[in-house]
């Protein structure tokens, strides 16, 4: 609590980050919002991550596999679109009638519920330096430990409870890694706003 003075607000991955997001504001005291990072997946295997983009368009790649499974520009433009698309329809049913907070001068501080690739959290990063936050914090139970690495140049701080070098799914670090529902997001961005 004392460590983030200047107004921290939450911004949660749904669907597990929320579930972690809101306990981080609850004991922050602090508001909960969510940022929608979506994956983009290779042509003939979309659950291959080769990126991640955000709402705003900001896009990561990792280079060497577009590069080494010949990718084109075309699919990658396409696939932005589409992702921004589905992006956009979430954010309307998870926000329901709640405003997008404003985030210039904030401590923002992005919550997942774990990294793998990191991809999406990279993404999420992009587009939240653009609303440009006093301090930009990432926090999250558990990560790949290379995968933390590359992410702490790009923030000011970052809260890991768990790193391994050994590093399969977020899932192997959970007693219970069931699927979060998207009512349950939309519950507790609900309660979170009653609680402010």
């Amino acid at each position: 609590k004392k460590r983030y003075k200047a107004q921290p607000i939450v911004l949660a991955i749904p669907r597990g980050g929320v579930v972690v997001g809101y306990q981080v504001a609850k004991e922050l005291g602090c508001p909960l919002d969510i940022i929608v990072p979506r994956k983009i997946g290779a042509p003939h295997d979309p659950e291959y991550a080769i990126g991640a983009v955000a709402q705003d368009g900001s896009m990561v790649l990792d280079q060497k596999v577009v590069k080494s499974l010949g990718i084109s520009s075309s699919y990658l433009e396409e696939a932005k679109k589409r992702e921004i698309e589905e992006i956009e329809r979430r954010m309307k049913m998870y926000r329901k009638n709640l405003s997008e907070p404003q985030i210039v001068g904030k401590t923002a501080i992005i919550v997942d519920d774990g990294i793998a690739t990191g991809s999406t959290i990279k993404a999420a990063i992009l587009s939240v330096k653009k609303k440009n936050p006093a301090l930009l914090v990432v926090a999250v139970p558990v990560g790949a430990r290379d995968s933390i690495a590359e992410i702490k140049p790009l923030i000011d701080d970052m809260v890991v409870l768990a790193t391994s070098s050994y590093f399969a799914a977020v899932g192997q670090f959970y007693q219970n890694f069931g699927q979060t529902s998207d009512q349950e997001v939309i519950g507790l961005l609900q309660k979170s706003s009653e609680q402010q």
